[in-house]
């Protein structure tokens, strides 16, 4: 690949990631507007490493506090608010953990067309300006009961429908549970980081499996500039979402949503 393709991929990668936009969309529309072919497996696990850096770096004071009290909770010594959040990200990864091994061939083969991201971006979109519209509550992540994170973590299940948006769906199920903008947006990013564990796992032992070739120039410019976009797209995104909320990304998922349906259609 050439370095304008690999930073083009990893700034659309690392910044669809965690805004509410779906990445599977974007990273459809690449291909459309260029004549690059498939950037391959192993840029992908790079892509996704990127992401994850990212994320467990602007969180790391929060997920050292939460893996210590986790300890403490596992031993025996007491459960704390942080203890029961670590939890909590942990509940709400069975569901989708679980839909993705059972239904990981199908999304694969059947549900990568273009007419189905553009569905889902649109009817996950108009959801998703309901819940930030209707539902402005004050809670926030610390307030969760597990049937709370249950529900969570069913919506998060939904992000394998293509177009859907894991970050997306989550927020709008938070929001529908009462949790504020920022509580909404800050537990959904905590929830991508087993969500980015588990799929890349699969991707290095699909990747070991097939022997691929690795071009290691790429696969670092492709994690540090996807994790980069990441990193500053978490920090601005919640700024963002404070004074403006949810709507500005639910009309640019409708337009995408409908230049999919005149693309494709």
């Amino acid at each position: 690949m050439d370095w304008l393709q690999i930073v083009v991929l990893s700034i659309v990668q690392g910044l669809t990631e965690f805004l509410p936009v779906s990445s599977s969309a974007h990273l459809i529309l690449v291909p459309v507007f260029s004549d690059w072919g498939d950037q391959g497996l192993a840029f992908d696990v790079a892509l996704h490493l990127g992401s994850l850096t990212a994320v467990v770096l602007y969180f790391r004071h929060e997920l050292v506090t939460m893996t210590r009290s986790w300890g403490i909770s596992v031993a025996g010594r007491g459960t704390d608010d942080d203890a029961r959040l670590a939890w909590w990200v942990l509940l709400a990864t069975i569901p989708v953990a679980l839909a993705g091994l059972t239904f990981h061939d199908t999304i694969e083969t059947a549900m990568r067309s273009p007419l189905i991201l553009a569905g889902g971006l649109i009817v996950f979109g108009i959801l998703l300006g309901y819940a930030d519209w209707r539902h402005r509550g004050s809670r926030s992540e610390y307030s969760m009961s597990w049937v709370d994170v249950l529900w969570i973590g069913i919506a998060q299940a939904l992000a394998l429908i293509p177009g859907t948006s894991r970050s997306g769906i989550t927020m709008t199920a938070a929001l529908l549970l009462g949790l504020n903008r920022e509580a909404s947006a800050r537990f959904s990013f905590l929830l991508s980081i087993p969500v980015i564990v588990l799929a890349a796992g699969l991707e290095i032992v699909n990747l070991v499996e097939a022997s691929i070739p690795v071009d290691a120039g790429d696969m670092v410019l492709g994690a540090l500039v996807s994790g980069l976009s990441a990193y500053l797209c978490i920090h601005y995104f919640l700024a963002f979402i404070r004074r403006l909320g949810m709507q500005p990304f639910v009309v640019y998922r409708l337009l995408l949503g409908v230049a999919l349906l005149w693309l494709f259609g």
